[in-house]
């Protein structure tokens, strides 16, 4: 089966998130990177270090842009002014997609500078994926919607977590950041096998994967970014591979923030499984 619009970005293959304690080295080293990933909401200015560092970069590698502030999932439009400066960021980059969370994290104007879960209902996802397709018809570009790890449920909801995700994105006609490591997450705060997850999730749809480390508490495992991803976040993003083909892949190292060459090591962990659907790819192609 040939790759679908959504899925179709069969070059990238790993990258890794541009953070500040790896400028001097990437700047100086130009080490081989397929793609870095930013943080959209870093670099909404019009100059300083972080758009000068930005520029430098853009002229060796490519650049996909990651967003937290869309809350897709909130009741109330974007700011027109943030999705101007959104859409300007994006001629820049030149990002082949743009991706941020299935969320909701603001209402009537205040916010919680957090990712929030969302009720899986059909209002919601009605609702949700309306938003979706304002954002994408504003800014020109294809739009892929994150799953984030929760840690709490809400009573009134109808459906599971992967089949309003898939409600969502048709609904919006979208693409999927699959994060394996937030389903890894889900599944022990919520005691659910998370290879139904991978196994519901619509291949066609997924644009990009996450995978990052976590911490355990005593009743909840938390999304921290702060550490190598455990082996069994790693045979949860083997099945997706397995399921999805090759898709490009970022390791997520947010706090905590070990050497480039580390980040780099473990970010390329994810080779085999990349080499492995290609490999796959071209066989039945060949057939």
């Amino acid at each position: 089966m040939p790759p679908s619009r959504f899925n179709n970005h069969t070059k990238l293959g790993v990258g890794i998130g541009l953070r500040v304690p790896h400028y001097a080295h990437i700047l100086e080293k130009k080490p081989t990177v397929e793609w870095f990933e930013i943080i959209s909401e870093n670099f909404l200015c019009d100059g300083g270090r972080p758009r000068e560092v930005l520029d430098q970069i853009l002229e060796q590698y490519t650049v996909v842009m990651h967003g937290v502030s869309l809350y897709f999932g909130s009741p109330e439009k974007p700011q027109r002014d943030h999705l101007k400066r959104l859409k300007e960021l994006v001629r820049i980059t030149r990002t082949p997609w743009l991706s941020d969370h299935l969320c909701w994290g603001s209402v009537d104007g205040t916010y919680s500078h957090d990712l929030l879960p969302m009720p899986y209902t059909l209002a919601a996802a009605k609702a949700t994926a309306r938003k979706i397709r304002y954002v994408r018809d504003f800014l020109e570009i294809p739009i892929a919607v994150e799953n984030v790890s929760s840690y709490a449920e809400y009573t009134a909801s109808s459906m599971t977590e992967w089949d309003f995700l898939n409600e969502v994105v048709e609904r919006a006609d979208c693409g999927i950041l699959l994060d394996v490591n937030n389903i890894y997450v889900s599944s022990k705060n919520h005691s659910f096998d998370p290879s139904h997850y991978i196994n519901a999730v619509n291949p066609e749809r997924v644009t990009q994967i996450h995978i990052a480390g976590h911490s355990t508490h005593e009743r909840f495992i938390i999304d921290t970014h702060d550490r190598a991803p455990i082996d069994p976040v790693w045979q949860v993003y083997a099945q997706a591979i397995s399921r999805v083909g090759h898709t490009p892949t970022l390791l997520e190292w947010d706090a905590k923030i070990p050497s480039f060459q580390e980040v780099y090591r473990e970010a390329h962990k994810a080779t085999r499984w990349l080499d492995r659907a290609t490999k796959s790819r071209r066989g039945r192609v060949a057939a």
